[in-house]
């Protein structure tokens, strides 16, 4: 490698390491303050950059947002490839991915998204760069389709069921559940000194117990 070559790459290798930075801090202000209160100043102030280094990268303060969203998305997609190629049942898998998504649902980037969600569904245009995060969440859809297409295959779910609306149904519910209990400190329960995890558990066992094929 030559100076010129080692230089494109320390320059490129800069640059990356400076948006993952960015990214980072945005994802840490909008936990913190919500979407709507964060400011690109507020993100160049915890990234330590100067707002119109901060602009070079993300002009738009709702490119940032989708760019947080898409990493935040990225794990579970990973989650879902890896369990998809796993060599077990389809009910095996089911209970696999319920694991991941409970041991997941504290953290709190879970809190991120449901704010993400909540953004996009009141944006009033079209919310710029969301085809990136569409694109990553209807890869996340083709391995979960690989998993129902198992559980049609190995017989370990039951036949009598609709087997792809069914699962697809249970997984949305559980997922859906799993980040509104991620804010139960600030919404209303019928038991607010209830923990999540034996929540997430009952619910785990009590769909894969209706799905199993006896």
């Amino acid at each position: 490698m030559d100076a010129k070559e080692r230089y494109e790459k320390e320059r490129n290798d800069g640059k990356q390491q400076r948006l993952l930075a960015i990214l980072d801090a945005a994802e840490s202000e909008f936990i913190r303050r919500g979407i709507e209160k964060t400011t690109m100043q507020h993100i160049a102030d915890a990234a330590n950059i100067g707002i119109a280094t901060l602009f070079r990268y993300f002009p738009k303060k709702e490119k940032l947002i989708v760019a947080v969203a898409t990493k935040l998305l990225q794990p579970i997609h990973d989650a879902f490839m890896a369990t998809a190629q796993l060599p077990l049942s389809c009910l095996d898998k089911l209970e696999q991915l319920f694991d991941y998504l409970i041991a997941e649902h504290n953290r709190a980037s879970a809190k991120f998204m449901v704010d993400f969600d909540s953004y996009a569904a009141h944006s009033q245009e079209p919310v710029e760069d969301m085809e990136t995060f569409v694109a990553l969440h209807r890869r996340i859809s083709l391995h979960f389709a690989a998993i129902v297409q198992s559980g049609i295959e190995d017989r370990s779910i039951r036949q009598d069921l609709q087997i792809k609306e069914t699962l697809t149904t249970i997984m949305n519910t559980f997922g859906h559940f799993s980040r509104q209990l991620s804010l139960q400190n600030n919404i209303l329960l019928f038991e607010s000194d209830l923990e999540s995890r034996p929540q997430l558990l009952i619910l785990k066992g009590m769909f894969l117990d209706y799905v199993k094929n006896p």
